[in-house]
C-alpha cells in the first residue's frame, strides 16, 4: 500500500473533510459532560453528515484562509486521515505573544486506524510549523488518552458553574462610574474585538482571534432556545471595556427552566466585570445562571456574599500545549524572578532539536536559553514542560507524578517559583 502525508490539493478537500467528524455526522467529543457547554444534556446533539455543496463551500473558503494548513493522509490515492494547524499569536507571561499552530479537526478513517497516520501527520505538521517560525503547538483534545503521546499535556482549564439568583448577593463595592447598554449583534460585532484586545494584552494564555471570529453573532433566534441577546459596558468616557452575550434556552422540564445561559462575558476592568455580573445575577424570571467555559480562578466567587452559591458542575482541560523549540519559546516569555536554571530534557525523534541539556537564565523580562556542560538541576519530560509554560500547572504535582526528577535540592522550587503565573491562564475560546 502507498502512501503519502501531504497537503491535499484543491479538488482533494471534500475527501479530506468526509474524514473529519463534524462533517460526516459522526461523534467528535468523548462521551462526558463538557465544561464548554452551557445545557444540562452531556452535549450538543451531532451535526447531520455535510452535503456535497456544503463541502465545495468550505474547500472554496478554506484554500483562500492563509492561517489553514491541512494536512491528509493517502493510502493507494484515497484521503484516509486529516488534520489542521490554524496560525494563532498566544499571550504569554509578560503580556509578549508567541506564534503558535493550533492542532484542530483530526481524524483517521476508522478502517485505517493503528497504521501510524496520525503520527506522520502530526509529524508534518509540526515540521511546517517550525518552518513558519511557531516554537509552540496547541490543541483541545476529543480525547484525553490520545495526544499525550505526540508531546502534549494540559496547559489551561475552564469550568462550568451554576449560580442561584436568589443566593447572588454581591458584596458591596463604590458606584459603577460607566454605563450599560442593551445590544444587538450588530454592535456586539464592533464591540467584542475591542474588548478581547484588551483582555488579551494582559490574560495568560488568551488567542488572537482569526478573521472574522465574531461574525456569525445573530439576533435570530436558535431553534427553541431563542436569539443571543447582547450586554455592554462602557467606561465614563464612553469607551466600550465589556461585554457579555446570554441566552434563556427554553426547557422541557420545570427542574431546568428558568436559566439563565451566559455564553461569553469578557471585561477590560474591574469595574466593568462586575456591572456585567451584577446585571446577568439578577435577571428577572430566572432563578439559575449557568456560565461555561470559564477560568477555574473566577474573579466573582470573592465578589458575593456567600461564596458557596457559586457551584462548579464540571471541569475539563482546555488547551493542551506542545512545545515544538523550547529553547525558543522560553525565551519569549517573561519571569517574575532573575534566576539560573540548568535542565536537560528528553523528547522523543519528533522534535529532536529540544534534545540536550540547557540553561535558563532570566532576568525579569528577558531570558536567554542556550546549550550548556553544567550538570542539570533536574530533568523534565516534554509534556511536563509544556505543561508549565504558561505557568498554570503545579511544578510539584509534576514531579511527584514523576515527570519532573530534581537533581540539586531546592531544584523544584526554582522552577515553580520561575514558571507559575498568577491569574491561572486561560482563554476564552478555543479552534
Amino acid at each position: 500500500m502507498a502512501t503519502e502525508i501531504r497537503p491535499p490539493r484543491p479538488d482533494e478537500m471534500p475527501a479530506y473533510y468526509r474524514a473529519l467528524p463534524f462533517a460526516n455526522g459522526l461523534p467528535h467529543w468523548e462521551p462526558a459532560d463538557a465544561a464548554w457547554h452551557g445545557g444540562p444534556e452531556p452535549w450538543p446533539p451531532p451535526r447531520t453528515p455535510a452535503t456535497a455543496a456544503q463541502l465545495r463551500e468550505w474547500a472554496e473558503t478554506d484554500i483562500r484562509r492563509p492561517e489553514f494548513h491541512p494536512v491528509a493522509a493517502f493510502a493507494d490515492g484515497a484521503c484516509v486521515g486529516a488534520s489542521a494547524t490554524l496560525s494563532f499569536d498566544v499571550t504569554v507571561p509578560g503580556g509578549g505573544t508567541v506564534a503558535m499552530a493550533g492542532v484542530t479537526a483530526t481524524a483517521v478513517i476508522a478502517t485505517h486506524r493503528r497504521r501510524g497516520h496520525l503520527r506522520r501527520m502530526m509529524q508534518a505538521m509540526f515540521d511546517a510549523a517550525l518552518e513558519r517560525g511557531e516554537p509552540l503547538a496547541m490543541l483541545s483534545a476529543s480525547e484525553g488518552g490520545i495526544y499525550g503521546r505526540y508531546g502534549f499535556s494540559p496547559a489551561t482549564y475552564r469550568t462550568r458553574w451554576e449560580l442561584d439568583r436568589h443566593q447572588a448577593a454581591l458584596l458591596p463595592a463604590p458606584p459603577d462610574p460607566g454605563m450599560l447598554e442593551l445590544a444587538d449583534a450588530a454592535r456586539a460585532k464592533e464591540v467584542w474585538p475591542k474588548v478581547h484586545a484588551a483582555v488579551r494584552a494582559s490574560r495568560v494564555g488568551e488567542l488572537s482571534p482569526l478573521p472574522g471570529h465574531w461574525d456569525k453573532l445573530s439576533d435570530e433566534p436558535n431553534g427553541a432556545d431563542g436569539p443571543l441577546r447582547y450586554l455592554v459596558h462602557r467606561d465614563r468616557h464612553g469607551e466600550a471595556d465589556g461585554i457579555a452575550h446570554y441566552r434563556l434556552p427554553w426547557a422541557r422540564t420545570a427542574a431546568d427552566a428558568g436559566t439563565l445561559v451566559v455564553e461569553a462575558l469578557e471585561a477590560a476592568n474591574p469595574a466593568a466585570y462586575r456591572a456585567l455580573w451584577n446585571v446577568l445575577l439578577d435577571f428577572d424570571l430566572t432563578r439559575t445562571v449557568v456560565a461555561p467555559g470559564r477560568p477555574r480562578d473566577e474573579p466573582l466567587r470573592w465578589m458575593l456574599t456567600n461564596p458557596r452559591a457559586m457551584r462548579v458542575t464540571r471541569q475539563s482541560d482546555n488547551l493542551w500545549a506542545r512545545l515544538l523549540d523550547a529553547p525558543r519559546a522560553l525565551t519569549r516569555r517573561a519571569y517574575d524572578t532573575a534566576d539560573a536554571l540548568a535542565f536537560t530534557l528528553d523528547d522523543d525523534r519528533m522534535c529532536p532539536a529540544n534534545n540536550g541539556t540547557w540553561l535558563l537564565r532570566t532576568d525579569g523580562d528577558s531570558a536567554t536559553c542556550a546549550a550548556t556542560d553544567r550538570a542539570p538541576d533536574l530533568t523534565l519530560t516534554v509534556p511536563a514542560l509544556s505543561s508549565l509554560y504558561l505557568g498554570g500547572m503545579s511544578a510539584h504535582d509534576l514531579a511527584y507524578a514523576g515527570r519532573v526528577t530534581p537533581h540539586t535540592d531546592g531544584a523544584i522550587r526554582k522552577l515553580a517559583r520561575l514558571f507559575r503565573t498568577d491569574p491561572e491562564p486561560h482563554n476564552s475560546f478555543g479552534f
